[in-house]
């Protein structure tokens, strides 16, 4: 069983319905997701946002945590994650953003990827974020880290659902 149709299983079991804020990995988890037979119900929708112009017009990142934080950082990530799922009739999101490489930007190395996970559960908002780096090439990078967000959707879930809501 592939990564997407384990989630696409545990989206239906737990009645979650998802949106993306995508950059670096530019739709491969909304594809990951749109290969599995009846998994398309379950997506809500999906944004690529590579700019920062775009990040901050579509989902309403700050100017300022872009500046002080860089494009590449958990709180941007956490920003998108939370604009996705202000805008969508969703109740669950995920966000990415980093530098696949193969060169470092702004001395972040290549192959660090910031994520956040949101969850509407109960009425509360739960959100959660991580940085990771994956040694690989440009598309070895955006395969793992799109990987990786829909994998740890479930065990962020599951804090969520454990009354977490960080």
């Amino acid at each position: 069983m592939t990564v997407a149709h384990f989630i696409c299983e545990y989206l239906r079991e737990h009645e979650l319905r998802l949106t993306t804020a995508e950059s670096c990995t530019a739709g491969q988890i909304v594809t990951l997701l749109a290969e599995v037979p009846g998994c398309g119900s379950l997506i809500e929708s999906g944004y690529v946002v590579y700019s920062p112009e775009a990040k901050q017009r579509l989902l309403g990142v700050s100017p300022r945590t872009i500046e002080m934080f860089n494009l590449t950082s958990r709180e941007v990530a956490e920003e998108m994650v939370l604009g996705a799922l202000h805008d969508a009739n969703a109740n669950a999101a995920v966000a990415t953003t980093g530098i696949l490489g193969p060169d470092d930007m702004d001395g972040i190395p290549a192959g660090t990827v910031c994520f956040a996970w949101a969850f509407d559960v109960n009425g509360q908002r739960a959100l959660f974020s991580r940085q990771e780096r994956f040694f690989g090439s440009r598309g070895q990078v955006q395969l793992w880290a799109a990987e990786h967000a829909l994998l740890q959707l479930r065990h962020f879930h599951q804090r969520a659902l454990a009354g977490e809501r960080r």
